[in-house]
């Protein structure tokens, strides 16, 4: 064929393409065991972070010895021992209509449409003792969802912090969530008010000990009402009625151990 022939360039682009794909697809199946171990190391090191627990340069399945993964039923608050917390996908099982709960409109603050049944929470050990609980929340900002961890004390009740590991907010503004500064405001925060329900929230401005309920408040990110109101929203939803009330109740009857 020549050189100049319309059929020959037509085989020759479909030829290189054919071939680009074989590599991409057998490079894609070649690294995807690392590719799914990259995925579960990064997300124990943000929770290892959230706990306070990460150190750099350290080895984070050594470092992850210390936190022990629990199935949890928000509707009971019980513990599910017949689940594998190493191989259920909180995120997987939210899209499963057999596995998740849809959320009617009008209490869908935090609006992620669908809730699983079950959730993955952890527990910074302490011997035979459960200590600090770790929570996954979710929720939407200004442009994305938020997904992340918000680490309580034993009482169920005391912020010890909050972090995001993925979301697709404002750099700058709302992706302020990732500040260290602005991570630490929540440090020592209730979640609860007096008559149990969720009061911690992001307000406008900035709080200081003058602050009316300041226990229950943290700073605004400057620029970002939308992302801010978000955070708030997916605070109160998780911690209601709907999200780990029922578990956060049975722990508090039974702080110093599962």
């Amino acid at each position: 064929m020549s050189n100049d022939s319309t059929l020959k360039t037509v085989f020759v682009a479909l030829a290189v393409c054919l071939v680009c794909s074989i590599f991409v697809s057998i490079a894609a199946v070649m690294l995807k065991p690392q590719q799914v171990i990259n995925k579960r190391l990064d997300k124990q090191q943000n929770i290892l972070k959230v706990a306070g627990l990460f150190e750099e340069g350290r080895d984070i399945k050594e470092l992850f010895e210390k936190v022990e993964a629990k199935i949890v039923n928000l509707e009971t608050g019980e513990f599910v021992e017949d689940m594998d917390p190493a191989s259920y996908d909180m995120r997987k099982a939210a899209g499963d209509p057999e596995m998740s709960s849809k959320i009617p409109a009008d209490e869908d603050i935090a609006s992620i449409r669908r809730r699983p049944d079950n959730v993955t929470v952890y527990f910074v050990t302490e011997g035979d003792k459960a200590g600090m609980m770790i929570l996954p929340v979710n929720g939407y900002g200004l442009w994305s969802t938020l997904y992340g961890f918000i680490a309580l004390e034993p009482d169920g009740q005391t912020v010890y912090g909050i972090s995001f590991y993925e979301h697709a907010e404002t750099p700058g503004l709302g992706g302020e969530v990732d500040n260290p500064k602005w991570k630490s405001l929540w440090q020592g925060k209730k979640v609860f008010d007096e008559n149990g329900e969720p009061a911690l929230e992001v307000v406008k401005g900035t709080v200081d000990a003058a602050t009316p309920n300041a226990e229950h408040k943290v700073d605004g990110l400057a620029g970002a009402t939308l992302t801010s109101r978000g955070v708030s929203n997916l605070v109160h939803y998780w911690m209601g009625e709907q999200g780990y009330a029922a578990f956060l109740t049975k722990q508090r009857s039974r702080p110093s151990s599962y």
